[in-house]
């Protein structure tokens, strides 16, 4: 079956470990069952050889892969919008630049762009695993349909990140990635549901990504809370959520994001927020 042209938006920076951002890499070229007809590739700032010699591999290897180098790093936000500004196609997909995209992540999704072309994005679930690729500790479902995704929206983000595939022009017009600690995704889909966007979920897994004590640790602390607050309150502003709906988001999320340390919101996420 023929699908759609499609990019991939990937984004690296010198934290990033060489290993798993080639395993990434590999994961959305040689074993997939619809390859991409682009991938762009920004690099956040310098990155060290490890790093760079993984990124030659794939320019010498893919005459579709495009790199683009940022003299400093200025966060995911902005590297994922010029990212987003440099694709060539309509549909764009994200990935992470160390998680592990399933065989037929791609095929999924361009299906049902094909089936539902009213669509402007598409994601679906992940699975969590903590080293071993086999040791899969969670999974993260969300909603399938336009109608639940955006009830979802009010309460928690209905995406997983990693896992979308959308519609440059959709983005665009939302005003694409603009920079916000840990919470660049749910920002944009919150101005995609201002602009009246059609949403979807495969209700499969898409992705399997890597998690563990240290991803824990970033989703919570201060800035992360002011992140989420900026959020629940834009949301009220724009009459999307009460003042009731609003005071339990984050009265929910300064307990876990604040007070907890990371190794109990780590069991709370897999007991009460994960499969």
């Amino acid at each position: 079956m023929r699908y759609d042209n499609f990019s991939v938006a990937v984004s690296v920076y010198k934290n990033d470990k060489a290993e798993f951002f080639d395993r990434a890499l590999e994961s959305i070229t040689d074993l997939q069952s619809v390859k991409p007809s682009e991938i762009v590739l920004v690099v956040d700032g310098p990155i060290g050889s490890d790093l760079d010699g993984v990124v030659a591999k794939y320019e010498r290897k893919y005459s579709c892969f495009r790199t683009i180098r940022l003299p400093e790093n200025k966060g995911l936000g902005n590297a994922l919008r010029i990212a987003v500004d440099h694709c060539s196609y309509e549909l764009i997909a994200r990935m992470d630049s160390d998680d592990i995209a399933v065989p037929n992540r791609f095929e999924q999704q361009l299906k049902v762009f094909q089936d539902c072309p009213e669509l402007d994005i598409v994601g679906g679930d992940i699975s969590e695993f903590i080293g071993d690729e086999d040791h899969v500790v969670a999974y993260r479902r969300v909603p399938v349909t336009d109608a639940e995704i955006k009830e979802y929206m009010r309460v928690r983000c209905p995406f997983n990140h990693v896992s979308v595939m959308y519609k440059k022009s959709a983005v665009t017009k939302a005003g694409g990635y603009l920079n916000l600690f840990w919470n660049e995704d749910y920002y944009l889909w919150i101005r995609m549901f201002e602009q009246g966007c059609t949403m979807a979920n495969t209700g499969t897994v898409l992705v399997n990504v890597r998690t563990g004590e240290d991803m824990y640790k970033r989703r919570g602390g201060i800035r992360y809370y002011r992140s989420e607050k900026f959020l629940q309150n834009y949301m009220r502003k724009k009459r999307i959520i009460g003042l009731s709906t609003c005071f339990m988001n984050l009265a929910k999320r300064v307990v876990v994001q604040v007070l907890m340390p990371p190794k109990i919101r780590g069991w709370v996420f897999r007991k009460f927020a994960r499969d």
